[in-house]
């Protein structure tokens, strides 16, 4: 179970592969740097949530939604503020591209937390790795895909905007499942 909720929740990886796949800018070597960033964190996330969790006075789960759903907010209005500021045909800065990875990771995270203290005490080492790999594995073919000349008629407003209703889905999930 703990594998297929690394996996169910780590599809928010394809629009953030998508949305960089479109930039000209980025490179497939920063997707893969990212997510080593990524792997490292989700290692660090399972290694603390255990301590987390027993320092949290309320439900864990408030905490992981309201989490999610401010990273969906604020990635969706950081793409739109930026995009407004540079022009309706402007490329992602290499900072932009940065931002994204290290919300990606950070969101890669905490997902790591929360399976983990979902499945308290029986979480193994497998969770963080489901994570990272899912997260590598979705981004890298939309990545690819992205690149082909039936994905790039696809606006990058629009993938910005699923990958963020993504985590904003996750986020009430959180809440309410």
């Amino acid at each position: 179970m703990p594998v297929l909720s690394g996996l169910v929740v780590s599809v928010d990886a394809f629009f953030i592969g998508l949305s960089l796949g479109l930039q000209a800018r980025c490179k497939f070597l920063y997707l893969v740097i990212i997510n080593a960033f990524l792997l490292g964190l989700c290692i660090i996330g399972f290694l603390v949530a255990g301590h987390v969790y027993e320092l949290i006075p309320i439900d864990p789960d408030l905490i992981v939604g309201f989490a999610f759903i401010s990273l969906g907010i604020w990635a969706i209005l950081q793409f739109f503020i930026s995009h407004k500021r540079k022009g309706q045909d402007a490329d992602m800065s290499i900072k932009a591209i940065v931002i994204v990875g290290l919300v990606m990771s950070v969101e890669a995270m905490l997902i790591t937390m929360g399976i983990t203290i979902i499945f308290l005490p029986d979480s193994n080492f497998i969770i963080p790795l489901t994570v990272a790999l899912a997260h590598f594995g979705y981004s890298a073919l939309s990545f690819y895909l992205a690149r082909t000349k039936y994905v790039k008629k696809i606006p990058v407003a629009l993938s910005h905007t699923i990958s963020g209703l993504a985590l904003i889905t996750y986020g009430l999930m959180a809440l309410f499942v």
